[in-house]
């Protein structure tokens, strides 16, 4: 008998605080919404292909200033780039991929038109064979 009590009283106090449970999650936003914006981070991925002609000091000078980016803009809250490795032989010529991460699309819509940004496009502009973005959030 004691031992039936002891179950009543462990499944009151489950079925509480399931109720609860329920109760405050009815009135926070779903967890897909509540992940995506305290927990996400808004990726933002550019490949380029160099014009046949560009010369390997100028691809370096390409490198080297997107890479002082970061250093430049604060809403760049992460960055890396690295070349094509990929034995597939898919890549149509793109040879470069570079990797920013933003923490919104406010920071993001901060660092399109950013100044140094656009300095970057001139020095980019003249030997880019062709560009590729896919912005995406995490997930």
């Amino acid at each position: 008998m004691k031992q039936s009590h002891i179950t009543f009283t462990l499944n009151l106090v489950l079925v509480a605080l399931l109720l609860v449970a329920f109760e405050i999650r009815s009135e926070t936003k779903p967890i897909s919404e509540t992940f995506m914006q305290k927990d996400s981070l808004l990726r933002h991925v550019v490949l380029f292909k160099f014009k046949p002609e560009t010369s390997k000091e100028d691809i370096k000078k390409v490198e080297e200033a997107f890479t002082a980016l970061p250093s430049k803009i604060p809403q760049i809250v992460s960055y890396e780039w690295g070349l094509n490795n990929s034995p597939e032989g898919l890549n149509e010529g793109f040879t470069h991929c570079f990797f920013l991460t933003f923490e919104s699309e406010e920071d993001r819509a901060i660092y399109l038109p950013h100044p140094d940004h656009k300095a970057f496009g001139e020095v980019l502009t003249p030997h880019l064979g062709g560009v590729l973005v896919v912005d995406y959030w995490a997930k």
